[in-house]
């Protein structure tokens, strides 16, 4: 990847694409229906989708960081959890929130912006942070 001659961000961030699409796509797909069998209101189960649409790509994009930063440390996996577990929780408390004031009946617009904020956030910089981790460690 980093012999191409296109730039590292774009071929980062084609990966983490794909990525999401074969791995959090069918969870964020097959939750409507496991919400249905909990009995979810229509409008519950709408709030999660769109929760986990755009909250699954946040943590791609941040686990991209812990893979590349710890890519080829021996004890890597126990680093990578130390590393990126605090960056994933404001996503799951957002996502959770959105789900939870929906049921309640308050509106899960807030908590939808913010996560709407912190992807838009993780598209920008977590593939350069990647990209720059990936340099770093094949030095």
């Amino acid at each position: 990847m980093l012999l191409t001659p296109q730039p590292l961000y774009f071929i980062v961030l084609g990966k983490l694409f794909a990525q999401w699409m074969v791995s959090e796509v069918p969870l964020v797909l097959i939750a409507p229906l496991l919400g249905m069998q909990f009995g979810l209101a229509p409008n519950t189960l709408l709030v999660l989708f769109v929760s986990l649409l755009v909250g699954t790509p946040v943590l791609s994009l941040v686990g991209s960081i812990g893979a590349a930063l710890t890519l080829g440390l021996r004890g890597g996996g126990v680093l990578i959890a130390v590393l990126i577990l605090p960056l994933y929780i404001p996503v799951l408390i957002f996502g959770s929130g959105a789900v939870d004031a929906s049921i309640v009946g308050i509106s899960p617009q807030p908590n939808l912006y913010l996560l709407g904020a912190v992807l838009v956030l993780s598209l920008v910089f977590a593939p350069w942070a990647t990209a720059a981790a990936l340099r770093i460690s094949l030095e």
